[in-house]
């Protein structure tokens, strides 16, 4: 990553922290041959445990939701060593990839794609390249998403982009202005956009001069997931009213976190007490908003 790498001192106090982690960030499997889903074994456990879950919360829960990887971050993660384009192992990962996707919605969840690759790549393999290519890279990999999502209704995905999960500089981190258009053209029902972090907590006013297409939710991200300090409720409320406003209309925002608590086996910022607390604080804050806004 550009932004780490760009300083030293930086990386080294972060190193510890990267020998913890419990997954290979740098030695992926690779694709040697043709991708297909053979196997939908753990995705079956998978849902059903989180259906389980959710039956025991008693009604609690109104719309969960599940996580898959994008095709992007996988080709982006996963060296390819068979097809002979990029495009062409995009596309069959996606293909395979329609599985995990249509088996989700089916059992009844909201399907969020994660799409790390739809920003962070440009700090990455993009880092020293023009900023076309990486639109070129975006546009191919929003399209085999579309591709993929052809047997799902939009209103029951997301998309989720952003630029590293991670407690770092963050200083070359692509303006969500230059990205925002390829973003629409995901068929989706909402974005889900980190909004909280100091590098992006400003980017709630692209979305006043780029509206949301009619079609689109903003899933605001108004909780850091990188630092332990708890967000207040009234500062999680601002940050809700602002992506409201930008909006245009508070029944197409939703409070959300900008990311996961734990980008990587082993790689935690926040601790688990913590995580909670500030939950409950998104809670808080999302309650301000609403009395305030509705």
């Amino acid at each position: 990553m550009r932004d780490i790498t760009h300083f030293p001192s930086y990386l080294a106090l972060r190193l510890p922290d990267f020998s913890r982690t419990q997954v290979s960030l740098m030695a992926a499997p690779k694709a040697v041959g043709e991708v297909r889903y053979v196997d939908r074994a753990a995705l079956e456990r998978e849902c059903a445990l989180f259906q389980e879950v959710v039956r025991e919360q008693d009604g609690r829960f109104v719309e969960p939701f599940m996580t898959a990887p994008s095709p992007g971050i996988i080709a982006a993660a996963m060296t390819n060593e068979h097809y002979p384009r990029l495009e062409d192992y995009v596309h069959a990962v996606a293909t395979a990839l329609r599985t995990e996707y249509e088996y989700i919605v089916a059992q009844g969840f909201v399907l969020q794609i994660d799409c790390p690759d739809l920003a962070m790549e440009r700090h990455t393999r993009f880092a020293d390249r023009p900023l076309a290519e990486f639109l070129a890279f975006m546009e191919l990999v929003v399209g085999a998403i579309n591709a993929a999502l052809a047997n799902v209704p939009r209103e029951r995905v997301r998309l989720h982009v952003c630029w590293g999960n991670y407690n770092g500089p963050h200083l070359f981190d692509v303006p969500l202005e230059e990205i925002i258009a390829r973003l629409y053209a995901a068929r989706v029902g909402a974005l889900v956009l980190s909004m909280a972090n100091p590098r992006h907590a400003h980017e709630h006013r692209v979305l006043a001069r780029h509206p949301l297409p009619p079609d689109m939710l903003l899933v605001a991200g108004v909780i850091d997931t990188t630092t332990n300090y708890v967000e207040h409720a009234e500062v999680v409320a601002d940050r809700i009213e602002r992506a409201a406003q930008a909006v245009g209309d508070p029944r197409r925002v939703i409070a959300g976190t900008d990311c996961g608590f734990e980008t990587a086996a082993g790689m935690a910022d926040v601790a688990e007490e913590v995580v909670w607390e500030k939950l409950r604080a998104l809670r808080e804050g999302a309650d301000l908003a609403t009395r305030r806004l509705l």
